[in-house]
């Protein structure tokens, strides 16, 4: 059930196809289906880090069994996509990681 949300102050032309990206990035970089990836991208917002409007991005991450060990080359991986994709330098991203557990997680009229 991995959730990935980015939200940023850069314009996105192909919003679709940006999310899209953004899905199978956190199936790949989770080693999870995309069948079960929620995927969230909220372009254009009014978001200020370091006191600068430059391009920015915060992004959440969360999954039931996110493997904490790996958060670096998550945090890698993340931040190279956000500068290939949107020209968002590595150091003006944040990330928040959550590993959920299954019990706090519905879907489906159930629990994981």
């Amino acid at each position: 059930m991995p959730f990935i949300k980015v939200e940023t102050n850069v314009s996105v032309p192909d919003e679709t196809g940006c999310l899209k990206a953004v899905s199978a990035l956190a199936a790949d970089i989770l080693g999870k289906p995309e069948s079960y990836v929620l995927a969230v991208l909220e372009p254009g917002k009014h978001l200020l880090f370091g006191g600068t409007a430059d391009p920015a991005a915060f992004v959440t991450l969360d999954s039931i069994g996110l493997p904490e060990d790996r958060t670096p080359e998550l945090s890698a991986a993340i931040c190279g996509f956000l500068n290939r994709e949107l020209a968002i330098p590595a150091d003006r991203v944040y990330i928040a990681f959550g590993d959920i557990k299954r019990h706090l997680f519905g879907w489906d009229g159930r629990t994981f």
